[in-house]
């Protein structure tokens, strides 16, 4: 089994960039706690005057089975419910898989 990838971008409206964060960071504990859960790191997108533009989550799970128990944990069910509505656009979600040469 290959190790999951995921690339997760969060564009807030004006205005909430506290509030998004905030809901975000409420989640790094409960997730890296997970048993399946490799990496979650947070991050954050600054333009050229310092203000948060963006913000980044990049995960690693050990495989699809520990991605899907991630998604139907209520702590991912209940930020996704909160947060969604602060967003300028969906949440921009891409799953990476590893190429590994040979």
């Amino acid at each position: 089994m290959s190790k999951i990838t995921v690339l997760a971008s969060f564009y807030p409206k004006k205005d909430t960039n506290n509030k998004v964060k905030e809901i975000i960071l409420s989640m790094i504990s409960p997730t890296r706690s997970e048993e399946g859960n490799e990496l979650y790191n947070f991050y954050e997108e600054k333009n050229n005057e310092g203000k948060s533009t963006s913000f980044h989550l990049f995960e690693i799970y050990k495989d699809t089975e520990a991605l899907d128990f991630h998604r139907n944990t209520s702590h991912y069910k209940n930020y996704r419910s909160k947060i969604v509505n602060l967003l300028e656009k969906p949440i921009e979600v891409k799953i990476l898989n590893s190429i590994d040469s040979v």
